[in-house]
């Protein structure tokens, strides 16, 4: 691990301006910069950032945080890699936690095979570009298959000259340990010789994420047919086939920027794609689809288009995995090409403003094109019939959203002439199926049974008649859950801004005499915002709904113990990612929108103080009013249901009393 003392220097160093004007070309605007957002297409700008506060923030979609979240962002970096990237920027030593020999020595190993696998790139590549027989064998059948210099170029494409050694030998006179060309799978080592696996093959570099090489693969250009057409590097520390995506590295930021990632099967799909001008396209190389690849572009969007040629036959075998995208909560769609055409061939005899014309207008969602293929083998035989729509429903039951759930089955029962009830009775059945493996599994690993996130059975059996009143109900959920949201967005807003300023406040003393007479006493006092607020929330013993903003406050209040401050700068930089680009969001809409709008109303520093000490109190006893309506509605709706349960009504009466009492310090009425 990366020592605290390493990430505190790369903290310390960074500039978020200079950074993100690597990539953003930024214009002065006060004290801020502004230019057009890196994360969609705009004209005018909309993407802030603030060297005082050090922080960013893309107003067009939300996005935001410090120089780490913006390479996490944009480079779709992990939080290691983006230290390392900062780290190399401004010349800082790395410096390692301290590990045992087992873990050095593991990580010394996979550094070595990245080192040696960068070298194998650069060394195809140059043998292609600038060898006789790289130029006439390797760049020959590149060309011939129309990729432009600059495709080459992009995609690290190369060639390995069919001689037995001719690679491990450059290798070993560069000082390139055998152990690691061998680990690689680039050297195969048996006994006393060695030779280079992919001799005689063109060669596709394949990129993980941020952009190591972590293997290849090579496709033979000779007619033999023991060989194998296309050869992958063989598994190790740094190869998993089945975690990687071809082509990840060279399209994630255009799967982000356009919120789709269309998903072929081979490297010249991918690499044709891209000339044509549609970059956001990953493959998965030949292999069955899993769910680690999934989880790949997951992190980039929720949106996939899956490409098939016309092979019916290939089409079918394909089409059971995908319903591991679903599963995980993505959006599916399917782009079928003519028979005889795959995503490379079509995209050669096409133009690029045809191949994008025919994405869009031939996708079609998931299930309606598996309804649709599966319905031409049934050939209206009932038994069959059945089968296809036990295999449309056992896909929908994939899908976590309940509402897509129902949406699906709508449309299927529309296109299948089969009654919505049959379909939810069949989909309860087979979620109750689902829940119970997941149960069984989860009790042999000793987890948590329960669920949150999966409704009931009952509930899809009982959908029609239900509807309505379970579309009332989760509105009315909704809205609580917004007012408390926005109500908790304004106490965490108060804290981050004027958490450090000290107010006079006042609390009213109610003492009660013997003949039963109220006397109200106003006490004043001189205290700091987060401490005012801390006090209430404390007493009222008030924790978050939102848990990302429980988790600010929390840190917020862990800070006042220790140094009695908010101190801003750690929330902005904190290790947990949610945490910084909450914190960030918050302090650059304010920057933007100057939401308490004080120098507008000609409100200054003298009247501030009032402002601020009405915010805050409006704050808290408008959370308060809240938190009090809805246990007045809890108890009351106990009443109304258990009846031979003897609910003091005097409680209630009280809870209202003190509702009343804050719509009165509101100056709202009841």
């Amino acid at each position: 691990m990366i020592s605290r003392s390493t990430i505190d220097r790369v903290f310390e160093s960074a500039r978020v301006e200079e950074v993100i004007g690597e990539f953003v070309q930024l214009k002065k605007a006060g004290s801020n910069f502004k230019g057009l957002s890196p994360f969609a297409d705009e004209k005018s700008p909309s993407f802030m950032v603030s060297p005082v506060k050090q922080i960013w923030k893309d107003f067009s979609t939300g996005k935001g945080g410090n120089a780490i979240s913006f390479l996490m962002e944009h480079e779709h970096y992990t939080y290691p890699e983006a230290l390392r990237w900062l780290a190399k920027k401004y010349n800082i030593e790395i410096e390692e936690t301290e590990q045992t020999s087992e873990e050095k020595a593991q990580m010394n190993e996979r550094e070595s095979m990245f080192l040696v696998s960068n070298f194998a790139k650069d060394y195809f590549h140059d043998i292609m570009l600038n060898s006789n027989k790289g130029k006439a064998i390797g760049l020959s059948y590149f060309k011939e298959r129309g990729f432009r210099d600059e495709t080459i170029k992009k995609f690290d494409l190369g060639y390995c000259i069919d001689e037995w050694d001719n690679f491990t030998n450059a290798a070993l006179s560069k000082g390139y340990d055998l152990k690691y060309l061998a680990a690689t799978g680039l050297t195969i080592v048996k006994e006393n010789k060695q030779f280079d696996r992919f001799k005689g093959r063109v060669m596709f570099p394949i990129h993980s994420m941020s952009g190591r090489i972590l293997g290849f693969g090579g496709r033979i250009l000779t007619s033999d047919k023991k060989a194998a057409k296309y050869l992958n590097s063989p598994e190790s520390e740094i190869y998993h086939k089945s975690k990687i995506l071809y082509g990840i590295y060279q399209a994630k930021k255009e799967i982000a920027k356009q919120d789709n990632c269309f998903l072929v099967e081979g490297y010249t799909d991918v690499i044709s794609f891209h000339q044509s001008g549609v970059e956001n396209v990953v493959a998965s190389s030949g292999t069955a689809l899993t769910s680690d690849q999934i989880r790949l572009i997951n992190r980039l969007t929720k949106n996939i288009t899956v490409l098939f040629d016309g092979d019916a036959a290939g089409i079918r075998a394909s089409i059971r995995g995908i319903d591991l995208i679903l599963e995980q909560g993505m959006n599916v769609k399917v782009v079928q090409f003519p028979d005889g055409e795959d995503p490379d061939s079509f995209a050669k005899s096409h133009s690029d403003a045809e191949l994008k014309a025919y994405l869009e207008n031939s996708a079609q969602d998931f299930i309606n094109f598996k309804v649709s293929l599966l319905l031409k083998d049934s050939d209206n035989d009932p038994v069959k019939k059945a089968s296809v729509i036990r295999d449309i429903v056992t896909s929908i039951s994939k899908i976590p959203d309940s509402i897509q759930r129902e949406v699906y089955v709508q449309e299927c029962s529309r296109i299948m002439e089969i009654s919505e009830r049959v379909l939810f009775s069949e989909l309860a059945q087979l979620l109750k199926k689902n829940i119970q493996e997941k149960s069984k599994t989860k009790k042999s690993q000793n987890q948590p049974q329960q669920d949150p996130n999966q409704p009931p059975p009952e509930y899809f059996i009982e959908q029609e008649q239900a509807q309505m009143g379970v579309v009332k109900a989760t509105n009315v959920a909704s809205q609580k859950v917004n007012q408390l949201s926005i109500l908790e967005n304004e106490i965490i807003r108060i804290l981050l801004l004027f958490g450090n300023e000290e107010v006079e406040f006042a609390e009213e003393i109610i003492t009660v005499d013997e003949d039963g007479k109220e006397t109200i006493e106003v006490r004043k006092y001189q205290n700091t915002v987060s401490a005012e607020i801390y006090l209430h929330l404390q007493d009222d013993e008030i924790e978050f709904s939102n848990t990302i903003f429980q988790e600010i406050y929390t840190e917020i209040i862990h800070q006042l113990n220790q140094s009695e401050k908010v101190e801003i700068e750690q929330l902005i930089n904190h290790n947990n990612t949610e945490i910084a680009k909450t914190v960030t969001s918050i302090l650059m809409d304010e920057e933007k929108h100057q939401l308490s709008n004080w120098e507008s109303k000609n409100i200054f520093v003298t009247k501030a103080v009032e402002v601020l000490k009405k915010a805050v109190n409006d704050a808290i006893f408008n959370l308060r009013r809240i938190l009090i309506g809805e246990k007045i509605t809890d108890l009351m709706k106990e009443a109304s249901e258990n009846t031979s349960k003897n609910i003091d009504l005097e409680v209630i009466k009280n809870y209202t009393d003190l509702k009343i009492r804050l719509f009165e310090k509101l100056n709202r009425v009841v």
